[in-house]
């Protein structure tokens, strides 16, 4: 009955001890905060709150730091084309963040923490490893890691520094002395943003922001770091050279990623251009369905998006609905109980939720069975309410959720009058809200240039 895990860097599931009984350290890669989050990010999430609620579960107190990335490329054109100031659009799109992943029933992390908030970290990192030789200032004035300095490169990609270096993806670069050498901080060019540091105004690249962060919240060694299937090379083993040659320290001992999210057999994203956002999905399904839809599928597994999957997802959850109001018709006695062995042992099998959907399944025909025939559920129904709890599943009222076709229009009108007022004052945090808080009520919002229609889903 004890937690194993899939440990990227070993490549085999391994009994999960962490460095203290009681505790546990969890980083998990956020996002770059330039644009709304697709369903590829929702995945992330959804599968990190979901093995974050497991761990407590199991008696420990984690402390789960999730990171954003308020400073780089993408950001800096982003709010150079809307003529604003990168804070303000980071600001933006971090209270849009909240709104998305809240509506998927997404817990707080206990840190979330900004790469601009973090400076001195990553020059004290970036100096130790010039101090070290692993890192140098190159002609371009960009101080840069020497791949070749760390022995162990390579070790949680699987992939050969030699094949590496004769690979495509490489770049040549005359300022480097390896062309697999990668940026730790980046001299600014004229009007961008940029931070003092030894070796002039500039910003730091994207992977010493990880390594400097997780280690300050966290410690030179932690147990957990998560992310992404397509950040296990380079940044995840690049993360783990920097952080191990500057302070020693262990990093993560455990690494898990969560597989891609395909359309037409091929990876979600914004490079492809063939990506949906949080808020595209959610105008005709409500949030907790794409929620349901995630972890349906083991978090390691593809996971294929379709508007057949999820339509089952919904199906689903009609039916857990369907039992939960039912329930609030009989007598309320609140009661401890024992999860289900079936539904334990498939969280504890690294975190395998379509088994325990499939053991939610079991408990939620037994509960409908009992209240057929008219008899005691209370255990029935306390394990069924907790294995809910713990999914993030089944956590809205009941009888709105098969009344979302009853809509108040004088009241839908009214809220998204205050949504443009809102918008309008540039409070788009508020304005946000108004569209999640409708569209969990089944209300789709279109804008265009001609006004906000709605309509329900």
């Amino acid at each position: 009955m004890s937690l194993h895990v899939y440990n990227t860097l070993h490549r085999r599931k391994e009994l999960f001890e962490p460095l203290q009984p009681k505790r546990v350290g969890m980083y998990v890669c956020g996002v770059t905060v330039y644009d709304y989050c697709h369903v590829g990010h929702a995945r992330v999430m959804v599968v990190f709150d979901t093995i974050y609620r497991w761990l407590e579960q199991l008696g420990y107190d984690v402390d789960y730091v999730r990171n954003f990335t308020d400073v780089d490329d993408k950001i800096i054109k982003r709010a150079a084309e809307r003529n604003i100031d990168i804070k303000q659009l980071t600001d933006e799109m971090i209270d849009a963040f909240h709104t998305d992943i809240g509506s998927l029933g997404c817990l707080k992390p206990s840190h979330e923490p900004r790469a601009t908030a973090h400076m001195p970290d990553m020059i004290h990192m970036i100096a130790a490893l010039i101090e070290k030789d692993c890192a140098y200032v190159s002609s371009s004035g960009d101080v840069l890691y020497g791949v070749r300095s760390f022995d162990g490169y390579g070790q949680l990609s699987g992939k050969n520094i030699d094949d590496l270096e004769s690979g495509s993806r490489v770049e040549i670069d005359a300022s480097k002395r390896d062309p697999l050498d990668f940026v730790l901080w980046k001299m600014a060019k004229p009007g961008e943003v940029a931070w003092d540091s030894p070796w002039g105004k500039g910003r730091p690249g994207w992977h010493i922001e990880c390594s400097a962060m997780s280690c300050s919240h966290l410690g030179n060694t932690f147990d957990i770091h998560g992310g992404g299937m397509d950040l296990k090379f380079p940044h995840h083993e690049n993360e783990i050279a920097q952080a191990r040659a500057s302070n020693g320290g262990d990093f993560a001992r455990y690494w898990l990623h969560n597989g891609f999210v395909n359309i037409n057999a091929e990876k979600m994203s914004k490079s492809l251009d063939n990506f949906f956002t949080i808020r595209e999905v959610t105008q005709n399904y409500h949030p907790e369905v794409l929620r349901m839809f995630i972890i349906a599928t083991h978090y390691r597994s593809p996971l294929d998006f379709s508007d057949s999957a999820l339509d089952a997802a919904k199906a689903g959850l009609d039916r857990l609905y369907e039992t939960k109001k039912r329930l609030e018709k009989t007598p309320e006695t609140k009661q401890q109980t024992d999860l289900p062995d079936h539904f334990i042992h498939a969280m504890n099998d690294d975190f395998n939720t379509p088994e325990a959907l499939a053991s939610l399944y079991d408990i939620n025909r037994a509960l409908n069975k009992a209240l057929n025939e008219e008899q005691d559920c209370h255990e029935l129904a306390a394990q069924f309410t907790s294995m809910l709890g713990l999914l993030g599943l089944v956590q809205h009222d009941a009888n709105g959720w098969f009344q979302r076709g009853e809509v108040d229009v004088a009241h839908i009108e009214a809220l998204i009058d205050e949504r443009q007022l809102a918008k309008q004052g540039r409070d788009f945090a508020r304005a946000d809200a108004i569209r999640a808080e409708l569209a969990s009520a089944g209300i789709a919002l279109e804008d265009s240039p001609a006004g906000t229609t709605w309509k329900k889903v």
